[in-house]
């Protein structure tokens, strides 16, 4: 019987947790260090001492965040592992014998290291998940400014089919600030609005005004203002933050005439020449050319996977890893697949491949209806969002220029396809396709 392989002696793993920080170096007795900054230090410096290139952690909440960068920082190979890829021998479960297992592992080779974007990238994400948190609380305020409305009886979600537009926002704060007749209210809202629904709009806005529910009214207009400032106060920050990158490569280019434009979306960050930083940063890969990626979707992906793909070896492992690709078990002769859970990525792609489903000028709008006759919509929106992630894998290793060759190329390919299949069935039955002539 052979004996297991050690790849590195001197491999360490850390337990990590809120208040205590286990390490143990080469599977031997866990050393006990605080989480204060402080300790963070001692316990890199320790390492340092103990001649350790190589150390695990378990992601473990926010709490890894701070000793990873520390040992960065310090030049320190850090990898994250999964805990479900470190089960600990059952019967023996505690932190320390967590530490002492993990290290084994760890210095025989048998942890698989997790993804972590570089120091850069990190800032700009917290900045993009922090920002998607207040665009949610600003979209649940909203939700307290219609149930304030329903309680009054006033039915504006009837007419308006967005009250954070501009004629919904109009109407609420001349609500709040007093306004009461229904033909001055009217008069706030979009030309279109007043030709069309003139009349619906004034009956829907004759209600009760019960003193309550307008205070509960100006109070969530109160908070969605609050969020929407926050929410400007991060586009700054983020622009402040694409701006440091590549500072010496010169400025971006500009965008040239006839370049299509995507519709950024209302919750889309307002920062001038989004698309052309993005570009620059990208080294001169224009995302926003691909179905479905617009600007603010090009941005968050970057926030979550960086510019380099190459450490996805290819794309399958890409579209693995977001959890858009199911896995495999086999045992003998028996396999089944194995459902893999979507990350932020995987579910940003589900996203985006959603806004495809109605499109008419694109051929993966083709696809997803195709396929969602045959498999269901919730199938299809998997398999158009893996091909949305095989083709940014694509684009930003490879620098595949893509072209659109638009719907009707794409049912001219399925038409050939039924043709050939349609051909081949027939010679097998031993029969022969005549083509119907076309009616006059």
């Amino acid at each position: 019987m052979s004996k297991l392989l050690m790849v590195d002696p001197r491999a360490a793993f850390v337990d990590v947790g809120s208040e205590r920080m286990h390490v143990s170096v080469g599977g031997e007795r866990p050393q006990e260090f605080g989480a204060v900054t402080s300790q963070l230090h001692a316990l890199r410096d320790w390492l340092l001492a103990q001649e350790v290139r190589s150390v695990a952690m378990e992601a473990t909440g926010v709490y890894w965040l701070p000793l990873y960068a520390v040992l960065e920082a310090a030049g320190l190979e850090v990898i994250m592992v999964n805990g479900r890829h470190m089960r600990n021998v059952p019967g023996r479960k505690t932190d320390i014998s967590d530490a002492e297992w993990g290290a084994t592992l760890h210095m025989h080779g048998l942890l698989r290291a997790g993804f972590v974007p570089s120091a850069q990238i990190r800032r700009l994400q917290d900045y993009l998940r922090l920002r998607e948190e207040h665009v949610t609380a600003a979209g649940a305020h909203v939700q307290h400014m219609q149930k304030a409305l329903e309680r009054m009886n006033i039915k504006l979600h009837d007419v308006i089919s967005d009250l954070a537009g501009a004629s919904g926002q109009a109407m609420v704060r001349a609500i709040v600030a007093g306004e009461r007749d229904p033909q001055r209210l009217l008069a706030l809202c979009d030309k279109r609005i007043q030709r069309s629904k003139a009349e619906r709009l004034k009956e829907a806005l004759r209600g009760t005004w019960a003193a309550e529910h307008l205070f509960a009214l100006s109070q969530a207009l109160q908070s969605f203002d609050h969020y929407q400032r926050q929410i400007g106060e991060c586009d700054r920050q983020i622009e402040r933050l694409l701006h440091e990158y590549d500072a010496d490569d010169g400025p971006p280019e500009a965008g040239k005439k006839g370049t299509r434009r995507t519709n950024p979306g209302k919750n889309a960050p307002k920062i001038p020449r989004l698309r052309e930083m993005l570009k620059h940063i990208c080294h001169g890969r224009d995302l926003a050319v691909l179905p479905a990626h617009s600007e603010y979707s090009a941005l968050r992906l970057i926030g979550e996977v960086g510019t380099d793909l190459t450490k996805w070896p290819t794309e399958k492992h890409f579209t693995a890893w977001a959890g858009l690709a199911p896995g495999t078990h086999q045992s003998g002769t028996r396999k089944r697949s194995v459902k893999r859970k979507r990350n932020r990525v995987g579910r940003l792609f589900c996203v985006m491949a959603r806004s495809l489903a109605r499109s008419k000028n694109f051929a993966w709008g083709g696809y997803y209806r195709r396929m969602a006759a045959r498999r269901g919509a919730l199938i299809a929106n998997v398999a158009v969002a893996r091909k949305l992630a095989t083709m940014f894998w694509r684009v930003m290793v490879k620098g595949v220029d893509y072209v659109e060759h638009g719907l009707q190329n794409y049912e001219a390919q399925v038409l050939q396809t039924k043709q050939r299949a349609l051909h081949r069935l027939a010679k097998q039955l031993g029969y022969q396709v005549a083509p119907t002539p076309a009616a006059s």
